[in-house]
């Protein structure tokens, strides 16, 4: 694979990392005792569980003793912590269960960031949150999750804690790869240190006691955290080949959060792209979308590009960007225009994904139309494969459709009827962007828009994404 000149100066300094001391031992006896808390409830029927409940309650220095956990003491800023999230884990501790923050809300908190979202992990049974919280909700049929709901459309979710179906554990033997390791049924409920080990990357993999203010580590996330790399859990080749769509994850956390890549990570993804014809469509689609809304485009498509990821599942664009000779420069347009993207993100939060995809595809899309009389055919012929590819909805293929008509229209002035279509404005932005990234004036692209636009209409914040959150995937 031909290398590329990875250097990017307009990526943010890496953020300031809250200072953190590493305990020695496991040992955790020596603490006091706190009635009203669990080790952990049986997961093998009703009267076992509520019985070691009960019978739990008395050896909480004992808990997770003998998994090879280590505690950090990382005092969070407590501004930072949702308030909400805070008091369903503090409600599950105090009926008797094991709650903790987990995930991408503690990397984020760790890594200086702002989090999205606030997810608990408990020992409670989904039946068991319901009973305890009249604002929750039950969803989900492959595996059951508890979202507890509050004002304003915010949810928490509450996931019992899982283990790997497989016997692999992250520990598996990737030198026989005949093998067919794709999860197809992730549905065992588990215990704590369980559930850390079946999830991806180390750094996701970190628990948060409120309590104790303590960062429960089983999978070296911390050590992790501190040199900003991004390792999995357990060999890389299995982890990747167990669910494709984790490659795109490690490029969004290392887009995102500007983290390094372990080499044997990165080699594994490499050599375990073509897994990502034979994952699930719409969560393909959707992770590719979230590289788009986060601010960080410039760098997770380079990334899709650089390591084959993207000549898999957009074959189209990454040969648009391989023959750079043949398009008169068009890789540096193409980004240029994902570091526009990203400003505008950072200044004003994420484009429409109509507006994003459209951008994504538009340099293609229009070399595909060039010197062809039937515009919509050729536009309609790209766009089929890549729609059946990553499971574009109908809905944004149909508005990328009308907009690649549209833009060059808009650009040479002659915008006519279209002025007065739903899609103007979304098209004006796709427009405002293709100018941009060649370098020509906007000007008269902002007489339209407020032309367009009421003088009294303001930009409405969006949600971060248009798609129902996936359920029982961490973030």
């Amino acid at each position: 694979m031909r290398r590329r000149n990875a250097s990017n100066p307009d990526l943010p300094s890496p953020p300031d990392l809250p200072s953190f001391t590493v305990a020695a031992d496991v040992e955790t006896s020596e603490r006091p005792a706190r009635s009203g808390r669990s080790h952990h409830p049986s997961h093998h029927g009703e009267d076992n569980r509520h019985g070691a409940k009960r019978s739990e309650r008395d050896h909480d220095g004992e808990r997770h003793d003998a998994t090879g956990l280590l505690r950090h003491d990382a005092p969070l800023d407590e501004a930072s912590i949702d308030a909400d999230a805070a008091r369903v884990v503090q409600r599950l501790e105090r009926a008797g269960f094991q709650a903790y923050l987990v995930g991408g809300c503690v990397r984020d908190l760790l890594l200086g960031g702002r989090p999205k979202d606030f997810d608990v992990a408990t020992s409670a049974r989904p039946d068991d949150v319901r009973s305890l919280f009249r604002n929750c909700r039950i969803i989900g049929r492959r595996f059951r999750l508890a979202h507890v709901l509050f004002g304003g459309g915010k949810v928490v979710e509450v996931a019992t804690f899982r283990r790997n179906p497989t016997s692999l554990s992250g520990d598996g033997d990737a030198e026989d790869l005949d093998d067919d390791l794709l999860i197809r049924s992730d549905n065992v409920f588990g215990e704590a240190h369980e559930d850390a080990l079946r999830r991806d990357f180390t750094i996701n993999a970190l628990f948060y006691d409120l309590d104790r203010r303590q960062v429960l580590d089983w999978c070296g996330g911390m050590p992790d955290i501190q040199a900003k790399t991004i390792r999995t859990i357990g060999e890389p080749a299995v982890r990747f080949r167990e669910d494709p769509v984790r490659i795109l994850r490690a490029i969004k956390f290392a887009a995102r959060l500007d983290l390094g890549i372990d080499p044997a990570v990165y080699d594994a993804m490499v050599g375990s792209r073509f897994e990502l014809a034979r994952a699930a469509r719409p969560r393909i689609f959707e992770e590719i979308l979230r590289l788009m809304r986060m601010g960080s485009s410039h760098r997770s498509m380079w990334l899709m590009w650089e390591m084959g990821a993207m000549a898999v599942l957009m074959p189209e664009l990454s040969a648009f960007l391989d023959d750079d000779e043949a398009t008169a420069g068009g890789s540096f347009r193409f980004f240029k225009k994902m570091r526009l993207i990203d400003e505008r993100t950072r200044a004003g939060g994420a484009l429409d994904d109509i507006v994003l995809m459209t951008a994504l595809f538009y340099d293609p899309l229009e070399e595909a139309a060039q010197g062809m009389r039937d515009l919509v055919s050729a536009v309609n012929d790209f766009l089929e494969p890549v729609i059946d590819r990553i499971a574009m909805p109908r809905r944004i293929a149909d508005a990328i459709r009308r907009i690649v008509v549209m833009v060059p229209r808009i650009i040479a002035g002659r915008s006519g009827r279209f002025t007065r279509t739903e899609l103007f404005l979304p098209a004006l932005e796709v427009a405002e962007l293709v100018l941009a990234s060649r370098g020509e004036s906007t000007s008269a692209l902002e007489v339209l828009r407020r032309e367009a636009m009421p003088t009294s209409a303001t930009r409405e914040p969006r949600r971060t994404s248009s798609f129902p959150r996936q359920r029982g995937v961490r973030r």
